[in-house]
C-alpha cells in the first residue's frame, strides 16, 4: 500500500448491454486474466438461465436483490494491541459490502464442480435471490463471527 496519498476511486463504466454498474462489477469479478469478452458471454448467459426459469422477472432486478441480500453489514478484523491479536468487529463500507457479496457469489459459483459456469452462476444468484445459498451463509457466518467479538470493539479506530 503506498504510503504517499490514497488511491483514487474510479467509477465503473456501465455495461453495454444492461447499462448497469452493478453488471459491470460482476463482469470484472468473473473475469481471469483480462479476458473480459468471456466473461460476459458467462454473465449474460447466466442472466439467460435467470430469464429461461423466471420468464417474467428482469434479470438486472434478481441481481440486485442477490447481492442486496448477500451483503454483511458487520465483518471482523484483526488488531494487535499488546502483544495479543484482537477480531474487532467493524462496520462495512457501501462498496466494500457489494464487492464483498459479488465476490462471493462469483467464488461459490465457480466451486460448483461439473456444472457449467453459467448455470451455476445463475444458480448462485437465484439462491441468494431467495435468501439462501453459500453466499447467504457465509454473510451469517460473518455476522455470527462480528456478534461473538462484540466485546473487543472498543478497540475499534
Amino acid at each position: 500500500m503506498s504510503r504517499r496519498r490514497r488511491a483514487e476511486k474510479r467509477p465503473l463504466v456501465a455495461d453495454p448491454k444492461y447499462n448497469s454498474p452493478l453488471v459491470t462489477r460482476l463482469v470484472n469479478t468473473v473475469m481471469i486474466s483480462g479476458n473480459k469478452s468471456v466473461a460476459q458471454r458467462l454473465v449474460y448467459g447466466a442472466f439467460d438461465r435467470i430469464i429461461e426459469k423466471n420468464p417474467a422477472s428482469n434479470p438486472l432486478e434478481i441481481l440486485q436483490r442477490a447481492v442486496d441480500n448477500a451483503k454483511p453489514r458487520l465483518e471482523v478484523k484483526a488488531r494487535r494491541v499488546g502483544g495479543a491479536t484482537y477480531q474487532v468487529p467493524l462496520e462495512v463500507t457501501a462498496d466494500r459490502q457489494a464487492s464483498l457479496a459479488v465476490r462471493w457469489l462469483v467464488n461459490f459459483a465457480d466451486s460448483r464442480k461439473g456444472v457449467p459456469m453459467q448455470d451455476a452462476l445463475a444458480s448462485e444468484i437465484m439462491d441468494a435471490y431467495q435468501g439462501q445459498g453459500n453466499a447467504i451463509r457465509k454473510r451469517d457466518e460473518v455476522h455470527k463471527m462480528a456478534q461473538a467479538n462484540k466485546a473487543f470493539a472498543h478497540f475499534r479506530w
